[in-house]
C-alpha cells in the first residue's frame, strides 16, 4: 500500500464513519437497531451497489469480526450494573445454556424436515441462529424503560450465550454431528469453567491495580480498562477457554469495580464500541452478494419463523419456568431474542472451513437476520405496553468522576447533577457527607463559587467534593442516595434504601 493509497483508504472510511453516525439518528428514531443501517452500507458499497466493490475474503471477515465483538462484549460488560445482572444470574446462564440447547435442537429440526437440508447443516444453522447478539440487545433494550429484571436478564444473556454458541458451531463444522455427544458437552463446559475462572480474575486484578495506581493523566484509564478486557479474552482463548466469556466478566467486574475517570472510561469504551460495530457490520455487507440471495429468501423466512415462534418461546419457557418468571416477562423476552452481526460472523466459520453448502448457509443466516431484526426491533416497545411492563421514568443517576490525589491520600469527586435527578433543590447541609469529605467548588451556567452550608443546588450543576481515601465510597454512595432520594435521603441511610426509596 502507498501513501496515495492509504489517503485514498481514509477519505472512504471517513466518509463511512460520518455517514454511520448520522443514520444512527434515523436508527433512534424508527427504533431500528443501527446494525441494519451498517449492513446497508456495506451492500451499497459492495459489487452489487455503486461501490462496486469486490470483497470474498472471508477469513480476514471472520477474523475483524472476531476482534469486533471483544470490543463489544467489553463494552456491553462495562456498561452491565451488577445490581441489575446479579439477582437473575442464575436464569440468565440458564437460559444461555439450556435455551440455546433447546433452540439450536428445534431450529435444526425445523430447517431438516421443512427445507430438506441434511443434519450437518442444518445443526450449523441451529447453533449459529440460537446466539442472541450483544450489540442488538445492549443498543434497543437501553432505550426501552423495561423492568430491570427483564433487562438484566436479557443483556446477561446476550453476554453469555455467545461462548457456547461457538463451540458448538465449531463442533458441527469440523466434526460429524452425532459423535461423542458427551465429550462435546464435557468440552462446553470445561471451556466455560476456565474461561468464567479467568475473566473474574483479571477483572479483578485489573480493578485492584487500578485503584491503587496513581496514572500520570487521565486519558490512560480508558486505554488501561479496555487493554484488561482484552487481555481477559486472549487469556482465556490462551488457556483452550472461552474467550468471549472471559472478556465479558472482566468487563462486569471493571465496570463495577468504582475506578477512577470513570464517566471518561464509559464514553471512550461507547466510542471503541460503536467503530467496532461499524467496521464490522460495513464489512459483512460487503461479503454479501445480494443476487445470490434470491434462492435463499424462502428457507431462511421458514427457519426463522420456526426459530422466533417456536425454538426461541419453547427455550425461554424450558429456562425461566424454574426461577417463577411470570408469563408477561417470558414473553416479552422471546421476543426480545435479537440476532444481529454475531450469527452473521458464525456464519462465515463454515465457509472458511470448506463445509458443503456453506455459502447457502451464510445467505439463510444474512437474510433471516435482517427480516426478523426489521420486524422484532421495531415492535419491541409496543409489546412491552401491551404487556404493561413498561416502566416510567425513573430518577437520572448522578455522573460521578474520582480523580486520585495520590501526594494527598485523597480524591476529587466531580458531581454532575443531570436533569432527572432528586438533588436538585437540597441544599448542601442536607447531603450530610460523611466526616473527611466536603463540597469545595460549585460550578453554575459557567460561573463557579464555594458554596455555603443553605447553598442550593439545582439540575445542570457541577460539584467538586474533596474526599479523604478511606471514606471516599461513603462519600460517593451517600451522593448517589441523595440523587435518589432528593431530601428524603436524609432520613435513609449511605444506599437511599428504606421507606420510600427506591432503588
Amino acid at each position: 500500500m502507498t501513501i496515495h493509497h492509504l489517503d485514498q483508504l481514509l477519505l472512504v472510511c471517513s466518509i463511512v464513519l460520518l455517514v454511520a453516525v448520522a443514520a444512527v439518528r434515523i436508527s433512534s428514531r424508527s427504533g431500528l437497531p443501527s446494525l441494519l443501517v451498517y449492513l446497508g452500507i456495506g451492500v451499497v458499497m459492495g459489487q452489487d451497489g455503486v461501490g462496486g466493490i469486490h470483497f470474498n475474503n472471508t477469513e480476514l471477515t471472520q477474523v475483524i469480526g472476531y476482534a469486533a465483538l471483544v470490543v463489544i462484549l467489553a463494552e456491553g460488560g462495562l456498561g452491565t450494573k451488577w445490581k441489575e445482572v446479579g439477582p437473575v444470574l442464575p436464569a440468565a446462564a440458564t437460559l444461555a445454556l439450556v435455551g440455546v440447547a433447546v433452540s439450536v435442537g428445534i431450529t435444526a429440526a425445523g430447517a431438516h424436515y421443512l427445507i430438506g437440508l441434511d443434519w450437518r447443516p442444518a445443526l450449523i444453522i441451529g447453533a449459529v441462529v440460537s446466539s442472541t447478539d450483544a450489540a442488538a440487545v445492549f443498543s434497543v433494550l437501553r432505550r426501552v424503560p423495561l423492568p430491570a429484571r427483564v433487562t438484566g436478564t436479557l443483556e446477561a444473556e446476550s453476554g453469555f450465550n455467545d461462548a457456547p454458541v461457538v463451540i458448538l458451531v465449531l463442533a458441527f463444522t469440523k466434526a460429524g454431528p452425532f459423535e461423542h455427544w458427551y465429550v462435546l458437552v464435557g468440552t462446553i463446559a470445561l471451556e466455560l469453567a476456565i474461561g468464567a475462572a479467568i475473566g473474574v480474575a483479571v477483572g479483578w486484578l485489573g480493578s485492584w491495580g487500578l485503584r491503587h495506581v496513581a496514572l500520570p493523566a487521565s486519558g490512560l484509564y480508558p486505554i488501561a480498562v479496555m487493554a484488561i478486557a482484552v487481555a481477559a479474552y486472549a487469556a482465556g482463548a490462551l488457556a483452550h477457554g472461552s474467550g468471549f466469556l472471559a472478556v465479558y466478566l472482566a468487563s462486569v467486574v471493571l465496570g463495577n469495580a468504582k475506578l477512577p475517570h470513570w464517566p471518561a472510561t464509559r464514553g471512550f469504551a461507547e466510542g471503541v464500541g460503536w467503530i467496532a460495530q461499524i467496521g464490522m457490520f460495513v464489512l459483512l455487507g460487503l461479503l454479501v452478494t445480494p443476487h445470490d440471495l434470491g434462492d435463499d429468501v424462502w428457507p431462511a423466512l421458514v427457519i426463522g419463523l420456526v426459530l422466533t415462534m417456536v425454538a426461541r418461546p419453547l427455550s425461554v419457557v424450558a429456562s425461566l419456568t424454574p426461577f417463577r418468571v411470570p408469563w408477561q416477562e417470558q414473553a416479552l423476552m422471546s421476543w426480545a431474542g435479537l440476532r444481529g452481526a454475531v450469527p452473521i460472523i458464525l456464519a462465515t466459520i463454515p465457509m472458511v472451513n470448506g463445509v458443503d453448502a456453506s455459502r447457502r448457509i451464510f445467505n439463510i443466516v444474512f437474510v433471516l437476520v435482517v427480516v426478523y431484526t426489521l420486524v422484532q426491533g421495531p415492535t419491541l416497545p409496543w409489546l412491552a405496553r401491551w404487556l404493561d411492563l413498561g416502566e416510567g421514568p425513573e430518577a437520572a443517576d448522578l455522573g460521578i468522576e474520582s480523580a486520585p490525589l495520590e501526594r494527598l491520600r485523597g480524591h476529587l469527586l466531580s458531581v454532575t447533577i443531570p436533569e432527572g435527578s432528586r438533588m436538585h433543590g437540597v441544599e448542601v447541609n442536607e447531603l450530610r457527607l460523611p466526616a473527611g469529605s466536603a463540597v469545595t467548588l460549585v460550578v453554575r451556567e459557567g460561573k463557579s463559587f464555594v458554596p455555603l452550608p443553605a447553598t442550593v443546588l439545582r439540575r445542570g450543576d457541577e460539584l467538586l467534593v474533596v474526599a479523604t481515601d478511606p471514606v471516599r465510597e461513603a462519600a460517593e454512595k451517600r451522593l448517589r442516595a441523595v440523587g435518589r432520594g432528593g431530601k428524603l435521603a436524609s432520613w435513609l441511610g449511605t444506599d437511599g434504601a428504606g421507606a420510600g426509596g427506591r432503588h
